[in-house]
């Protein structure tokens, strides 16, 4: 029967997907833009990348622009990147460029996914593999678990390498170092928080602050942010954009 085999595709595709994944060179937590970049740059390379984002929508917040006006700013120094991505752009000015934010971010995931990197929509990483003091993977569970507060036991992901994409919250960074007791690489040895917002340095810190935080754990875009305690950026994509690719030439470099 026709419905039989739908449910049968689904399934058994799905789990083939899952268990191409369960051992990566590179685990991606959160879907923001930074996250895709880097995921599309390291599928790129031939590594094997897959991204997990807890929203059933992966792209972060440049689905919405700024204040929900769907264009979005990015500068001269990005322009290289949106080219990368086919992504249609108009010059504004003073080194600026506008950009539809639908069409931005849905170029930027199916261009990622099309390299051959694979994108976990509705998953949540609640911690990390850790193993002889090196960050070694991701553990997950579906988002409806956690949001319920189900007591459902997840499932660990192995990763040569896992990138803290989760923006404000870098979340991955302050678990490593909330339950291992160890010192990030930042001036405190802990997460410092992101300071009020700077248009200009905020562009500038974000990609300074793109960086292996700890053996195993990278981190980019606003979660680099607060992590080195920068100023919040503004609605401009193009720091986002260049910490993306920034993290993925360093984890290249590295497993290269």
């Amino acid at each position: 029967m026709i419905e039989k085999k739908v449910s049968q595709g689904i399934i058994s595709t799905y789990f083939e997907k899952l268990e191409r994944n369960l051992d990566l060179d590179v685990a991606i937590v959160g879907g923001g833009p930074s996250g895709i970049v880097a995921a599309y740059y390291l599928a790129k390379a031939g590594l094997k990348v897959a991204q997990f984002d807890r929203k059933l929508s992966p792209g972060g917040g440049m689905w919405g622009g700024a204040m929900m006006f769907n264009q979005i700013v990015v500068q001269e120094e990005a322009i290289n990147i949106v080219k990368d991505f086919d992504i249609n752009y108009k010059p504004y000015g003073d080194g600026l460029y506008v950009m539809d934010s639908v069409e931005s971010t849905s170029a930027l995931l199916y261009k990622a996914v099309h390299e051959g990197a694979t994108i976990f929509n509705c998953y949540s990483v609640e911690d990390v593999v850790f193993k002889n003091n090196v960050v070694s993977g991701v553990v997950v569970n579906w988002t409806p678990v956690l949001r319920e507060g189900l007591h459902v036991d997840p499932l660990n992901i192995m990763a040569k390498c896992v990138i803290d994409g989760t923006g404000h919250d870098s979340e991955m960074c302050k678990t490593v170092a909330r339950k291992n007791g160890i010192r990030l690489a930042t001036d405190t040895g802990a997460v410092i928080g992101e300071r009020s917002l700077d248009v200009v340095a905020g562009e500038e810190e974000v990609v300074n602050g793109t960086k292996e935080i700890y053996p195993g754990l990278y981190v980019c875009g606003m979660a680099a942010s607060a992590v080195s305690g920068t100023p919040r950026m503004g609605p401009i994509f193009g720091g986002m954009l260049m910490s993306g690719k920034k993290v993925a030439e360093l984890i290249i470099e590295k497993l290269k």
